[in-house]
């Protein structure tokens, strides 16, 4: 592909499952396994993908992927691995997880379009709708968050290469990478996230995730 930028994705398949049974990347969904789904989608903006994988799935190939690393012991870890694979030279990472298969291409699109416009980062967010309360250790509730401004965050996450690698530098952890980004001071921006783009964690979202890709299918 050609672009203003050099773009490699980072798609992170290393977990195990233990909360859906087993490794869920690789099950199928709408004809195709979970995994591919991620790989197609990001492949619509990448100039080279990497997929990290766990050690026993290191050695066997992805068609859709220009290099295949094995996965750490936490998930910053494995976006780590993934990101030693992309090349010095690149301009825009994208990490996103495998799990999330019906993120669109226009969702990659519009996250990379938001780091070559000069952010540090971007990522996709859903409103928060729900009332939130934080609780202490014993489930009392010690606060009502107020959710105006608040939004729920997806992946896929565009970085500008360098503030990606620099947040990453001393190894530390995160729930997702734009928080390193963020703690390290770089500029994060929110684009509009998509509902239909859920994390699989059990079967009830696998099946949720079949029906909106055969929805997408059918357009």
């Amino acid at each position: 592909m050609t672009g203003v930028a050099e773009v490699w994705t980072v798609v992170v398949a290393a977990g195990r499952g233990t909360r859906f049974g087993g490794a869920k990347q690789y099950e199928v969904v709408a004809g195709r396994r979970v995994l591919d789904w991620a790989l197609a989608a990001a492949r619509t903006v990448s100039d080279g993908l990497v997929t990290v994988v766990s050690a026993e799935h290191a050695g066997q190939p992805e068609p859709l992927a220009d290099r295949v690393v094995a996965g750490g012991a936490t998930r910053s870890a494995s976006v780590r691995a993934g990101l030693a694979a992309v090349p010095e030279d690149v301009d825009v990472v994208v990490v996103h997880d495998a799990a999330r298969p019906c993120a669109t291409p226009e969702l990659f699109a519009a996250v990379v379009a938001a780091v070559r416009a000069g952010a540090s980062a971007a990522v996709p967010g859903i409103p928060v709708v729900d009332t939130v309360k934080r609780v202490d250790g014993d489930g009392v509730v010690v606060e009502t968050l107020d959710r105006t401004g608040l939004v729920a965050v997806q992946t896929p996450q565009a970085f500008a290469a360098s503030a990606l690698r620099s947040a990453h530098g001393e190894h530390p952890e995160a729930t997702d990478d734009a928080a390193l980004v963020e703690r390290a001071g770089g500029r994060v921006v929110v684009v509009p996230g998509e509902a239909a783009n859920a994390k699989v964690t059990g079967p009830a979202d696998l099946v949720a995730a079949g029906k909106a890709l055969a929805a997408t299918a059918d357009q």
